[in-house]
């Protein structure tokens, strides 16, 4: 496997980058934050700044959202600093979990699942435009990929077909292929990241949601209109929270919708380009706490308020 192209780095941002965009916002009520290359550290950590800032946001009864690509079965990392209601949004918006039960004891909440013929379809597609990608395919219950799929999770595979295979309906193996498709995953051993994006937004349309939030070409595909800021919206709508009372973080393509719906939105001082260029505002770095920063300038704004 080729190494991936590296990315364009933004100027680095500075203390002064972490402020609310200029004018009046109404009051903050929840903040939707991505987590790896925002939240956490690069070493996956939760700092201890960014640990109490989610515990005081809470405490002043302002809701914290974890919104990210990451499975559910992955969220152990946040799972010991969930408040309140508990719930995550997993899979780029493919589900809604609640993580009160902690690792491994996870309950989805609202699946927005990719279905069969459309995964189909999209993996003929992405055959014949990028020629060499291979795939995997997220289920509820853990991954399943193709034998030329590289080994870029955190887990093995628990079982490896042709992506063709792995989405059939199959009666001798109904306990996997009954399990609802969150996502299928594309990766390409040479093409630079944000060109298979390009390749891929292409072929497949509007038939499926495609996105991206590795350094490698790996792509991230949901159902069409399945993206964070679309599942964002529907638990904020059940709370009755505008967009305006959003404050959104994140860092790489998955989250431009987001940070495009939300009321105030910001960069992480490590973000891709065209996520800068999409957000309101813009802090510091995953590694130097830049949600922290932001969460305790909005809640002494409110204090003040």
């Amino acid at each position: 496997m080729t190494s991936a192209t590296p990315r364009p780095q933004p100027p680095a941002a500075t203390a002064q980058d972490a402020v609310a965009p200029a004018g009046p916002r109404p009051r903050t009520r929840m903040i939707a934050t991505d987590l790896d290359g925002t939240l956490l550290r690069d070493d996956k950590s939760v700092s201890d700044r960014t640990v109490a800032a989610l515990a005081a946001a809470e405490e002043a009864g302002v809701e914290v959202f974890f919104v990210t690509g990451r499975p559910a079965r992955w969220m152990h990392v946040v799972s010991d600093h969930v408040h309140g209601h508990g719930l995550a949004i997993c899979g780029n918006g493919a589900a809604v979990v609640d993580l009160h039960g902690g690792p491994g004891a996870h309950r989805f909440v609202k699946l927005r699942e990719l279905e069969r013929e459309i995964a189909l379809d999209v993996v003929r597609r992405l055959r014949a435009a990028a020629p060499g990608t291979s795939f995997a395919i997220e289920r509820t219950g853990g991954l399943h990929h193709e034998e030329a799929y590289p080994p870029l999770h955190m887990e093995p595979g628990e079982s490896v077909a042709p992506a063709e295979k792995l989405l059939a309906a199959n009666p001798e193996h109904s306990a996997v292929t009954d399990q609802p498709v969150l996502k299928v995953l594309a990766h390409h051993p040479e093409l630079a990241p944000d060109e298979f994006l390009v390749v891929a937004r292409a072929a497949v349309g509007d038939r499926a949601t495609v996105t991206r939030s590795s350094p490698s070409a790996l792509l991230e595909i949901s159902g069409p209109g399945v993206s964070k800021a679309s599942t964002l919206e529907l638990c904020c709508a059940e709370r009755g929270i505008t967009p305006e009372e959003v404050v959104a973080f994140g860092d790489m393509p998955n989250d431009i919708e987001m940070l495009t719906w939300a009321g105030t939105s910001y960069a992480m001082g490590n973000a891709h380009p065209d996520v800068v260029a999409a957000a309101s505002g813009r802090t510091v770095a995953n590694n130097e706490d830049g949600v922290a920063v932001v969460i305790e300038q909005i809640l002494a704004d409110q204090r003040q308020g």
